[in-house]
């Protein structure tokens, strides 16, 4: 959907599941290998990896100041499962969050969504407002406002709609 560049950091494991589902399509990448294998996942994790989708994609929603999609399980408590340590670099002395359990995906995505909060950029990950769409993007406007995935595709579909609703 989106012509912007990928989320910063982490952050773009984050973009990269939700963007996996195409709403208006319904075409999910989680259905072939190719998908499933750029996110480091099995098909036997295909029902937690969607349940997480879903959950980050509500929270994204919630970024832009819109109600959930749907009914999901709340972020938190699925990274309650998701243990982390801080691991520090012997090296520099450097702390980094790190999946208690290794490479499992919602251990990953825990600590991408932990780290973007101490750096204060979690929240300018947002998922699209148009109920078509809910394309997660990274919101690099100065006020941080930013509505749509892409202002050429959704966002001019908005405002087309609303200069519709006006002349009638």
């Amino acid at each position: 959907m989106s012509e912007r560049s990928p989320a910063p950091g982490g952050l773009a494991l984050v973009e990269a599941l939700v963007n996996t589902l195409d709403l208006e399509s319904g075409a999910d990448a989680l259905d072939t290998a190719d998908g499933r294998a750029r996110l480091g996942i099995t098909e036997a994790e295909l029902p937690p990896a969607r349940v997480l989708r879903e959950s980050l994609r509500a929270t994204l929603l919630a970024h832009a100041g819109y109600p959930p999609h749907r009914e999901v399980t709340p972020l938190g408590e699925l990274f309650a499962q998701a243990p982390l340590y801080a691991a520090v670099d012997p090296a520099d002395g450097a702390a980094r969050l790190r999946p208690a359990d290794g490479d499992a995906l919602l251990s990953r995505v825990a600590a991408a969504v932990a780290t973007a909060a101490i750096e204060g950029t979690w929240t300018r990950l947002k998922a699209c407002e148009a109920d078509t769409c809910h394309w997660a993007y990274y919101d690099r406007s100065p006020a941080g406002r930013g509505r749509w995935c892409s202002m050429q595709v959704c966002g001019a579909r908005a405002k087309m709609r609303r200069y519709r609703a006006k002349d009638r």
